[in-house]
């Protein structure tokens, strides 16, 4: 049987700064995708981080999007 499916959604963009997390415009807010794995999510924030790391105020975040939507589920589980 497949492990549950856990979704988790990778975005990102540029920084108003790079001391803190808000989007100099939500408009330009890249949607990577979204994943029923951690470790498949880790791998599409990895390229979408190391394509963009000559932009100092571009970043990638990884969302716990399955938290958010049954915050029953143990914090640990990925």
């Amino acid at each position: 049987m497949p492990d549950k499916q856990l979704l988790h959604l990778v975005i990102g963009g540029e920084l108003k700064n790079v001391t803190a997390i808000e989007f100099a415009d939500l408009d330009k807010v890249e949607f990577v995708g979204a994943f029923a794995s951690y470790a498949d999510a880790h791998k599409a924030w990895k390229a979408r981080a190391q394509a963009t790391v000559d932009n100092a105020h571009a970043r990638y975040f990884i969302i716990h999007a399955h938290k958010l939507l049954d915050p029953s589920l143990d914090a640990d589980h990925h």
